[in-house]
């Protein structure tokens, strides 16, 4: 029998309202006892003391590149870099090569998951064949090799009919939506935010009705349809505002934000650094304020890092060809704690929500929680640890993150799966 005590921390633990000094025993993958005090002379011990034990932090939204674009990323090393970064679990989006729109694919995934990930892994499938916004993909099929959502992620459904189906077949399945919401129309050969820097810097810009009338639309088709759909990296004040109001009339939508949209803004894109270069694009002030106070209000669900992984050659290009897309694993808990935390926006067991029960009920993961009996995936960070983030020790292939040389103060401290501590911060460096 396999034991870990984690000892002397504070736990956080939102779904039980716990918030004080607690142990926790894991026994064979599962949470055994949580108590003030625990003894267990024959187990491994983890000393937690001076840091916030949480469930088992989870990203519903990264690319792990496998299979096709293995130069960028495979399931492995994006595990690797999620577990850096306090993630005991990701769900990884469909634009692979082939595509996800089978169960065979899905299969794979999840077959390679168990065989080289040191996190759990869970596969989301394509909306359409080929995420082409045509034909419905083998929904029913994925489902039954492991998909625990849908989404057509990058390739919006364009085609408001094939939306509909894909919802009223999502429903049937009790399966959610995760929509990119962007009309390719108004976005089409934009770079970064349409507005006064865009006109500075030269180039392309990217409206926020792109985003705006896509989010109206499939809240719309929610209401019509009764599916749950869930807005990834919202990034405007008009599409948080139209989640709030939909909300409030009951229609079954949740919502995301990504670090980079509550850390900068347009004007914080220097010179043409294509490591600035995401889509949604980063957007003005009055939008990074906007998701700033949904996530205050409880608006936003959950933070999702959609990290994006490309090769130096592929992102180091003009900034008009280089692709859209950041890595963001590895600094989303330092970004929320340095932008939210410190400065008072949120507190920690807000924070925590987000990273846990927010993500796994948008979902409808059976994660997320610290309960006896449950899965014994635990998140410890510390909120004074101080550190610098290097692309150059970065745990993912690839290196396009706008946050290098970024200074932190509190971060992950050791992450933790099913008893088993697949990463912990390099020895010496201060809780």
């Amino acid at each position: 029998m396999s034991r870990l005590l984690i000892k002397n921390g504070r736990l956080i633990e939102p779904s039980s309202g716990i918030d004080e000094n607690r142990d926790v025993l894991i026994e064979d993958g599962r949470v055994a006892v949580i108590e003030p005090f625990i003894e267990a002379g024959d187990a491994e011990v983890f000393d937690a003391g001076g840091c916030i034990v949480a469930p088992g932090f989870i990203d519903i939204h990264v690319h792990l590149r496998e299979p096709g674009i293995e130069h960028a990323e495979t399931i492995e090393t994006g595990a690797r870099a999620a577990a850096a970064g306090g993630f005991t679990s990701v769900c990884c989006m469909p634009n692979t090569i082939p595509v996800n729109d089978s169960a065979t694919v899905t299969s794979f995934i999840v077959e390679r998951a168990r065989r080289s990930a040191v996190v759990n892994v869970f596969p989301i499938g394509a909306i359409t064949k080929g995420s082409e916004g045509e034909q419905l993909a083998e929904i029913g099929a994925m489902q039954e090799a492991g998909i625990v959502a849908i989404s057509d992620d990058g390739r919006p459904v364009m085609n408001s009919r094939v939306m509909r189906r894909a919802m009223e077949y999502a429903a049937s399945f009790g399966l959610t939506v995760i929509d990119h919401c962007e009309d390719l129309n108004l976005s089409m050969g934009g770079d970064i935010h349409e507005g006064i820097h865009s006109v500075r810097l030269g180039l392309r810009g990217i409206p926020g009705c792109s985003e705006d009338v896509m989010v109206a639309r499939d809240i719309i088709l929610s209401e019509a349809t009764g599916a749950a759909i869930h807005i990834a990296h919202i990034s405007t004040r008009n599409s948080i505002e139209m989640v709030r109001h939909a909300r409030r009339l009951g229609i079954r939508v949740t919502s995301e934000v990504s670090p980079h949209h509550f850390a900068l803004t347009d004007t914080d894109i220097h010179g043409y650094d294509s490591n600035f270069k995401m889509k949604p694009p980063l957007r003005a002030h009055i939008d990074k304020d906007a998701a700033l106070q949904g996530i205050i209000d409880g608006v936003i669900d959950a933070i999702a890092t959609d990290h994006a992984p490309h090769t130096g050659n592929m992102k180091m290009q003009e900034f008009e060809r280089c692709p859209f897309g950041v890595t963001g694993l590895e600094t989303a808990v330092g970004l929320t704690l340095k932008e939210l935390v410190h400065p008072g926006k949120i507190e920690l067991k807000r924070m925590v929500e987000l990273f846990t029960i927010g993500p796994a009920r948008v979902i409808g993961l059976d994660r997320g929680k610290l309960s006896v009996g449950g899965p014994g995936d635990v998140t410890v960070f510390s909120t004074s640890r101080e550190w610098v983030f290097d692309v150059n020790q970065t745990e993912s292939k690839s290196k396009n993150s706008p946050f290098h040389g970024h200074s932190f103060r509190g971060g992950p401290v050791a992450t933790i799966v099913a008893g088993k501590t697949v990463w912990q911060a390099p020895a010496g460096v201060s809780a």
